[in-house]
Formats: structure tokens, C-alpha cells, sequence
């Protein structure tokens, strides 16, 4: 056999190693369409969630959860309570809907009366109310901005006049509204997330200590924005990430009080925040980027609020972060 004839069974069975490639390419290809069309949104919890696409809607800030045509699930009927904050007293910061009202739910049924600060969502927030005390606690409602340092110390006298001391600070009101161009930020749009976002934990949170004693908690909503980023929210999601640098220094300073400081860090979570604030296209499909291929709806987050919060369950935890975020 000549060089030639080589050469050309070295040709041959090159093709043939090809043709091989391009069947196993083939076969890879459609088992990835056919488990593509037949994945379905995965289901972990103890009820099935919703999936995109939400709803086509756009609500006027700052969104009332009323409004929604989605209503989002904040009740947890599969969650029983066990007295992890019996007898404690509570203020939730934007309380009266979204995550806040998820958690006051389950604050309650863990045995904790809590007061609701919120901005003028009133319908949303008398409905928090009523559900706080269908849970059999108490509950009181103290509309204001807590950007004001002042509305923020008249909220906590306002607390520990009606239960008689503070236990639990929760700090979660909130300001988000996306812009794509950064350059196009205002320094007006820029303060009130600022002054909403930072100033706002900051005066909370001085105002509580004044009556905060040993075996207290703070637990601060931050979010995977201020892990990852986000473009088109630069400056809400430079806040975040300054929420969890703050709960991370004062968990230092706090320690030596016994005073314990976390925070939750959401994924997507349906809530009026961002129906207030994404243009509908984006609403439609929030949090199908997510590995659960959908966004949180709120009682999903509640519970890890009351781990951080209750003393039963996280009494060796202070200055974490913890992301609940569908999947990473």
C-alpha cells in the first residue's frame, strides 16, 4: 500500500469520526427540544405558585397592592406557628403589603404583636391589620416617611407605648424605580432612593435602640441587586448593597448588647413594587430568569424572616446575609 492509499484511509475514517460527531450533535439536539418543550416551571413548596407571563399592568406609584390583578400569596395556610415570638413586640416598615405584610402574618402567628409603618397605602395596610389580628395579636398602623428622622422616633414611641417595649425591628420600606440610561438618573431620583433606602434603616434603627434590650432582633431586607448588581437600577441596587454592609458593621457593634442584625437578600418577589415600577413588557415576564423559571410570591420569604428574627432559631447568627433567590 502506498503512502497515497494511507493518507486516504486516513481521510476515510476521518469522515467517518465526523458522520459519528454529527449523529451524537443530532441525538443531544433533540433530547434538548423535546426536554425544552416539555420542562415545565418547578413547583417546590407546599402549594403551586404562579409563573410567567404576570399580568399586562402598570400601577401608579407608590402601588397598592389592592390594585394588583395577580394578588399576591402572603397567607402561608401550610405554616403553623410555634410560639418562636411569643409575647414579643414588632415594627415592620413597609408592612402593609408585598413581603411586609407576609411577614406580619407570620410574626403574629408566631406570637408577636405588631405595629405597620407604612407611606399612605391605608387600604392596604387596614387589610394587614385585620389579618394580624385574625391571628389573634395586635396590631397598629402608623402611616409616615421614613425619611423623616422624626416620624421614624415618634414611630417607635408610638410602638412601645402600645406593647409596652421592642423586641424585633424589621427594616424593608423601599424605594425602586428602573432607568436604563444611567446618565439620565436625576439627582432628584437619586436622593429618594438614598434618603428611602439607607436613611430610612438608619433613623429606624437609632430611633429602636433607645428600647431595645438584650435578646433583640433587626432583620433588614436587602437583595440579590446588591450582591449581583442590576443596569438598569444602579442606584437602588448601590443601596442594597450599603444595607448589607451596614447590617454586617452593626452586627459588630450591636454583639456586645446582644443584640442580633441580619438581613434577607430576595430574588424577584411579586409584590407592587415592581408592577410600580418595570415597563409591562417586563412585568409580564418577572423572574423567569430565575433556575425556578419564575418569581417568589411573598410568603415564600416570610419564614426566613422569622428565623432571623426569633431567638429560638437563630441565636448564634448575626451579620448574615441570607439570599433567597430561586435558585443560583
Amino acid at each position: 500500500m502506498t503512502p497515497d492509499d494511507y493518507r486516504k484511509d486516513y481521510a476515510a475514517e476521518a469522515d467517518r469520526t465526523a458522520d459519528q460527531h454529527r449523529a451524537i450533535q443530532d441525538e443531544v439536539l433533540e433530547g434538548e427540544k423535546s426536554e425544552s418543550e416539555s420542562r415545565n416551571v418547578p413547583q417546590t413548596g407546599a402549594r403551586d405558585y404562579p409563573a410567567p407571563p404576570f399580568p399586562h399592568q402598570t400601577l401608579e406609584k407608590p402601588g397598592h397592592e389592592a390594585d394588583l390583578d395577580l394578588q399576591p400569596m402572603y397567607d402561608a395556610p401550610y405554616y403553623k406557628g410555634s410560639d418562636k415570638l411569643k409575647d414579643k413586640a414588632a415594627i415592620i416598615t413597609g408592612g402593609d403589603s408585598g413581603i411586609g405584610r407576609a411577614v406580619a402574618i407570620l410574626f403574629a402567628r408566631e406570637g408577636a404583636d405588631v405595629a405597620i409603618v407604612y407611606l399612605n397605602e391605608h387600604e392596604d395596610a387596614e387589610k394587614t391589620k385585620a389579618l394580624i389580628e385574625a391571628e389573634g395579636r395586635k396590631a397598629i398602623l402608623i402611616p409616615g416617611d421614613v425619611t423623616d428622622r422624626a416620624f421614624c422616633f415618634d414611630a417607635v414611641e408610638q410602638t412601645v407605648k402600645a406593647f409596652g417595649k421592642l423586641d424585633v425591628l424589621v427594616n424593608n420600606a423601599a424605594f425602586q424605580m428602573h432607568e436604563m440610561d444611567f446618565e439620565k438618573l436625576t439627582p432628584e431620583h437619586f436622593d429618594l432612593t438614598i434618603k428611602t433606602n439607607l436613611y430610612g434603616y438608619f433613623n429606624m434603627t437609632q430611633a429602636a435602640l433607645k428600647h431595645m434590650k438584650k435578646g433583640a432582633a433587626i432583620v433588614n431586607s436587602g437583595s440579590i441587586t446588591g450582591i449581583d448588581g442590576s443596569k438598569s437600577i444602579v442606584d437602588y441596587s448601590m443601596t442594597k448593597g450599603g444595607i448589607h454592609a451596614f447590617t454586617r458593621a452593626l452586627s459588630g457593634q450591636l454583639l456586645a448588647k446582644s443584640i442580633r442584625v441580619n438581613a434577607v437578600a430576595p430574588g424577584p418577589v411579586w409584590t407592587p413594587l415592581n408592577p410600580a415600577d418595570k415597563p409591562v413588557e417586563q412585568v409580564e415576564q418577572f423572574g423567569s430568569d430565575t433556575p425556578m423559571k419564575r418569581a417568589a410570591q411573598p410568603e415564600e420569604l416570610a419564614p426566613a424572616y422569622v428565623f432571623l428574627a426569633s431567638n429560638h432559631c437563630s441565636s448564634y447568627i448575626t451579620g448574615e446575609i441570607l439570599p433567597v433567590i430561586g435558585g443560583y
